[in-house]
């Protein structure tokens, strides 16, 4: 079903500046959003006195928070910032980051930056810790409503599913394809998982109840769940073909489950978000996951950790939505779709 696959190699270009959006409105950088470290809102110096910063991820395991806790001690350094984290034990896991804006707000942080497990839950908690006189800001995930935070540090997450859907139009319309689509979605509730279900449809040109979807279920993001789920769609139209999978863990369950039931990789096409090492490596480079949305952790936290601590020292408070960018990544180009190959992903990714 597939033709053959050349990987080559292409200049990393460095992330432009920030654009300040509203989050419906796309992002309007140039091809080269994203890769490489990104700019901050500025910030103190080692000469200033030290102030104490919080960062809760979703969990610790995935190597997309890892990287973003990373770049937060690293800029923590930098600006002379005490960082606390914490994380969940899952995804969703709402109850520990409820426990976690308390701690932090007790010990005095002057600022959190939260990646909400529950973009509706968490909302009335972040008010309590901005009603201490902390600063919160949102990373990866906006709460609902966004103006819950000051400001959010993010992915398009709409623009990262359109591109998938783009690449998977044209690559069904060049291999004159007749498309079953499996979702592998996230869980109900939080916002990163919608923006990249409809974008995906957006650039497929396709609505929720089209007939071309076999169907949709929830993996939360994990391999296992993603695995079980594709079971689940293969037993109800075993000639699936296309599959759309909300991150590359919930993707290579899928691959996993398609493997199982016989099929190979040039039998179905696989596209994703993330853009992490592992899955360059173990998805795009050998035909598992044939496109992926790359998106830039490391810049979200540098650039939310900078911008907080020249607020809590009385500078400008951030605010809106700061793109921190977005590239497809896929081994085989396609005309009328813009992506960067194995080589610039593999540059780029993280962990």
């Amino acid at each position: 079903m597939r033709g053959l696959r050349t990987i080559g190699r292409a200049p990393v270009a460095a992330l432009g500046a920030a654009a300040l959006l509203s989050l419906g409105v796309a992002a309007c950088g140039g091809d080269d959003e994203g890769g490489g470290g990104g700019g901050g809102g500025g910030g103190g110096s080692s000469s200033e006195e030290e102030i104490t910063v919080g960062l809760i991820v979703k969990r610790e395991s995935n190597p997309f928070f890892v990287k973003m806790i990373e770049a937060g001690k690293k800029a923590a350094e930098e600006e002379n910032v005490k960082l606390i984290t914490a994380a969940g034990k899952t995804d969703t896991d709402n109850q520990s980051q409820v426990t976690a804006l308390e701690n932090m707000t007790t010990q005095g942080a002057k600022g959190i930056l939260i990646v909400p497990a529950d973009s509706k839950a968490i909302v009335p908690n972040i008010k309590k810790a901005r009603d201490t006189g902390a600063i919160v800001v949102a990373l990866d995930t906006p709460p609902e409503p966004q103006s819950a935070v000051e400001a959010l540090y993010a992915t398009d997450n709409l623009k990262a599913g359109e591109l998938i859907g783009q690449y998977a139009k044209a690559y069904v319309e060049k291999n004159n394809i007749t498309p079953k689509i499996a979702m592998l979605d996230l869980a109900p509730g939080i916002s990163v998982g919608q923006l990249r279900h409809d974008g995906f449809l957006k650039g497929f040109g396709i609505k929720d109840g089209d007939s071309q979807i076999v169907g949709a279920v929830n993996t939360e993001g994990d391999t296992a769940k993603g695995q079980n789920g594709m079971e689940q769609l293969l037993q109800k139209d075993p000639d699936i073909n296309v599959v759309y999978s909300i991150n590359e863990p919930s993707g290579f369950g899928a691959a996993n489950a398609l493997k199982a039931a016989g099929k190979q990789p040039d039998d179905f096409l696989l596209v994703s978000v993330d853009g992490g090492c592992d899955a360059i490596e173990r998805g795009i480079k050998t035909g598992v996951i044939d496109a992926t949305s790359q998106q830039y952790p490391q810049n979200m936290a540098e650039q939310g950790v900078k911008a907080v601590a020249k607020a809590a020292r009385g500078g400008e408070k951030p605010s809106g939505y700061v793109d921190t960018g977005v590239n497809l990544i896929a081994a085989e180009p396609l005309d009328g779709v813009t992506s960067k190959d194995a080589a610039y992903g593999t540059e780029n990714c993280w962990g």
